[in-house]
């Protein structure tokens, strides 16, 4: 099964290699023999956090890199672009802001499909919202999670996303979708699910042995409710990641309807009983995290568990506010992160929006800064996912890099003086796409245009497939 999807994602989706326009490409090959190494010279602002996690605006400098890694980060004058293989000019025609690539801490990719089927206008609560989905999600093959995910995967890199954390209840979809996007994608597999109730840990052990080296996707178990697994499933799951280095991830106190829940079901909320279990390390993840008591948020922090702050999902679902300002005051602000959830909860796929719905939703008490918000797309999110080689511009990091068009609506004007508030622009002014995306070393956008998939085929499966689900959930 898995073969036939591969092929039929190589026929119909993958793009035809193109040139571009030489009056207008900021891309030149040296030429000679085949090298690996990039010069991503003269950027006329950078912005990256220090090795102190210290917020920078490098202007006028240049990154080379080698084998997909960071290797220096050097003033432009200081680099000589005929030496190396691949020479990418961010100084031309207005020139280019560049960033590091953003990290999406919680989204659903195999979810794509259902947009439009589940109405945001609707009003539902997130209560009815969960109840809907499984039918919507069942009436679903493995082909059509894997094109769904394709969909999803490549709307994230076209607003900048390079890393994201997948959370559902198939494995092999989710990696063939990352294959064919290049994507950086932690592939967390729901345990006690709502849409496939068959799934137990055992699942994990079984995708384990049947993995092909390497894959692209990295395994992490995930619950959807924490109501849903019983003291047994638990001690599996930490038996499970501690044989096998393993993340972790839920729902926590999504509404307060689930967090009432699981102390009725088990006596215990939620954050006892993962802690019983020895759940409560930097190896968990816990998304929302809204109905949790202040010891609670202590006892969090104290743990370093990441946390996953997703303010469009609350508000559309009406699920509450999240306590971001308690997560501050206890110390825990750098273990935040942003996601975009799935496509019933937030229709437009980027983290820029979500970091302005953020500073919006949490204005009434305190600002929060914009160089916050950037940590929390970046080095937070890393550190939540227990990635520490990304979401750094630095010698040694991975080079994932999103490019920004300067010349652009919503960049400018913008105080010269002052380059910082080019941050506060790229975050207020959404909608905003990237020029180029590079993931690894390699470049996944390039001229606004995804270099691995043929988006107007992708777009085309997707609408067929949207619609033989609507009639079959119509059966």
């Amino acid at each position: 099964m898995h073969k036939k999807i591969i092929s039929k994602i190589k026929k119909s989706l993958y793009a035809i290699p193109f040139q571009d326009d030489i009056q207008h490409t900021r891309h030149k090959a040296n030429g000679g023999k085949k090298q690996k190494d990039i010069l991503i010279h003269n950027i006329p602002f950078l912005f990256t956090c220090d090795e102190t996690e210290k917020l920078q605006c490098l202007q006028n400098h240049s990154i080379i890199i080698s084998k997909g890694i960071i290797q220096e980060v050097i003033p432009a004058k200081k680099a000589v672009p005929s030496s190396y293989n691949l020479v990418y000019e961010a100084g031309m025609r207005g020139g280019i802001v560049v960033t590091p690539g953003l990290i999406n801490a919680h989204a659903h990719p195999p979810m794509y499909l259902m947009r439009s089927a589940m109405m945001l206008d609707e009003g539902e609560s997130i209560d009815e919202t969960i109840a809907a989905m499984p039918k919507w999600e069942r009436s679903m093959t493995d082909e059509d999670y894997t094109f769904s995910a394709i969909g999803d995967i490549t709307e994230q890199q076209k607003a900048g996303i390079t890393t994201t954390l997948s959370h559902f209840a198939v494995y092999w979809p989710i990696e063939m979708a990352a294959q064919a996007t290049k994507h950086n994608m932690i592939n967390a597999i729901s345990v006690a699910s709502n849409t496939h109730p068959e799934n137990s840990p055992a699942l994990i052990r079984d995708i384990l042995k049947k993995q092909e080296a390497p894959a692209q996707s990295q395994l992490a178990i995930a619950l959807h409710y924490v109501h849903r697994a019983n003291s047994k499933i638990l001690k599996e799951i930490k038996r499970l990641q501690t044989e096998h280095n393993l993340l972790f991830t839920c729902h926590m106190a999504e509404s307060e309807k689930v967090a009432k829940k699981c102390l009725s079901l088990h006596g215990k909320r939620e954050v006892e009983m993962l802690g019983s279990c020895g759940l409560l390390t930097h190896k968990t993840v816990a998304s929302h995290s809204i109905y949790v008591t202040d010891s609670e948020i202590k006892r969090l922090v104290k743990s370093k568990v990441g946390i996953v702050h997703l303010p469009t999902s609350n508000a559309i679902h009406k699920s509450g506010t999240f306590p971001l300002w308690k997560f501050v005051d206890a110390a825990g602000n750098s273990y935040v992160s942003l996601g975009t959830d799935g496509v019933v909860s937030k229709s437009r796929l980027d983290l820029l929006s979500e970091a302005y719905q953020t500073r919006i939703t949490h204005l009434y008490s305190r600002t929060v800064k914009f160089g916050s918000l950037f940590k929390m797309m970046t080095t937070n999110a890393a550190r939540t996912i227990n990635m520490p080689d990304r979401g750094k511009i630095l010698p040694g990091m991975k080079a994932d890099l999103a490019f920004w068009k300067l010349k652009d609506r919503g960049f400018i004007p913008f105080d010269q003086k002052n380059p910082m508030t080019l941050l506060g622009n790229l975050i207020t002014h959404g909608g905003r796409a990237v020029r180029d995306l590079m993931i690894n070393g390699e470049f996944v956008v390039k001229s606004r245009r995804h270099a691995k998939i043929n988006e107007s085929r992708l777009l085309a499966v997707l609408q067929k497939k949207h619609m033989a689900m609507r009639r079959r959930m119509r059966t």
